[in-house]
């Protein structure tokens, strides 16, 4: 693997319009390296037997049917309101249009 140096550091960063300080390219190039050779020791493990998955730890929904429940505390609820229009609260309005 090719070493990064500093010139692709600034060439990365103007073309993501990115404005580095200069006493900061150093510290970027030499991070960019650590990464970089981190990454190629990922690529020795061997994952050929390794299943495909989108987690480390297996996420289960737990769902159940929906059901129809005709409640009377909708219509308690109704019935308290200062103000009621069929189904639905009246409010005051609030906004003009």
């Amino acid at each position: 693997m090719s070493k990064i140096t500093e010139n692709d550091v600034r060439k990365v960063a103007k073309l993501s319009r990115l404005d580095l300080a200069n006493d900061r390219i150093s510290t970027y190039t030499n991070q960019l390296e650590r990464i970089l050779t981190y990454v190629a020791q990922l690529e020795q493990v061997e994952t050929t037997t390794v299943p495909v998955t989108t987690r480390a730890v297996e996420v289960v929904n737990v769902t159940q049917e929906d059901k129809v429940k005709f409640d009377l505390v909708r219509e308690q609820l109704l019935n308290i309101a200062p103000h009621r229009e069929g189904d639905f609260f009246r409010v005051p309005k609030i906004l003009e249009i």
